[in-house]
């Protein structure tokens, strides 16, 4: 049986999507959950408008493009694991689905962060 080429791509789009997870959820946990309540943040910290001005420049949207992308990708991977696991062992529709998805959830966080 022939290995297929993409394989390796997808594999390190799950263990980027995953190193990003793993990185990014305790510091917004510690953000949000600790430090903002504790006020050693003003409440302006996270306005919607400093938000807004974070996703208006070019920095802000390619770092939002990465986080969003690597997490669709992580999360393709591991719900087509997942149906494996539940017994749905039709590989191709689960794979068109899953990486489907991702591939529209990429495409429409990049216009969307294009409209910003």
């Amino acid at each position: 049986m022939a290995r297929s080429k993409s394989k390796p791509i997808f594999w390190g789009l799950f263990a980027a999507g995953g190193t990003v997870a793993a990185f990014l959820a305790p510091v917004m946990i510690l953000l949000t959950g600790f430090l903002l309540p504790l006020g050693v943040f003003g409440p302006e910290a996270f306005s919607y408008d400093r938000m807004q001005a974070f996703a208006g420049n070019w920095f802000g949207k390619l770092v939002l493009f990465g986080v969003l992308t690597l997490f669709l990708w992580h999360f393709g991977h591991r719900m087509r694991v997942t149906l494996h696991d539940l017994g749905i062992h039709n590989k191709g529709l689960a794979v068109v689905v899953c990486y489907g998805l991702a591939g529209i959830g990429t495409v429409w966080a990049l216009v969307t962060l294009l409209s910003i």
